[in-house]
């Protein structure tokens, strides 16, 4: 299969504890269909605040999926070669139906000064972060800032394999 990217330019995440309703913006990315695996293989992060911005982000399983989405990023094939997929992943970065982050789901703790400083993780080879499904807990993963520090400005993309 092919690799996909999510990205958003210049946001400012909103900071949330887990089994809150997300305070838009976020990114989160559900599963097309009850059987769609997705498994994660990067996630970066580049700050662009104007002075010095503790942001602790979490990539975490959501307890809560979204409802009715309203992408305010990109959500695109790597390959410009790539089929439309029969049943398409869905991004959010606002919706009618908030999701909430799964206390016991995070899998990555990527705290950075998003005053100029960037963080990447990539994963080792057969390392993947996977999901499947389009459900509460397994089915749903998000970019989302936690409490504590001070959120600020940055562009992000993660990118991630449907099968």
């Amino acid at each position: 299969m092919a690799r996909w990217s999510i990205s958003c330019q210049n946001w400012t995440p909103t900071a949330v504890g887990d089994t809150a309703n997300f305070t838009a913006p976020y990114m989160a990315l559900q599963g097309g269909s009850a059987t769609q695996r997705i498994s994660y293989w990067e996630v970066y992060m580049g700050g662009l605040a104007g002075a010095s911005a503790p942001t602790l982000m979490v990539f975490a399983a959501d307890s809560t999926v979204f409802a009715t989405a309203s992408p305010g990023g990109r959500l695109t094939a790597l390959d410009v070669a790539t089929a439309a997929l029969a049943a398409p992943m869905v991004f959010s970065y606002n919706a009618a139906t908030q999701p909430q982050r799964l206390s016991t789901g995070h899998k990555l703790a990527l705290a950075f000064n998003a005053f100029g400083g960037i963080v990447k993780w990539t994963c080792a080879p057969g390392e993947e972060i996977g999901q499947v499904g389009a459900s509460n807990n397994t089915g749903e993963h998000s970019l989302t800032a936690f409490t504590g520090g001070t959120p600020g400005a940055m562009s992000a993309h993660v990118i991630f394999e449907p099968f």
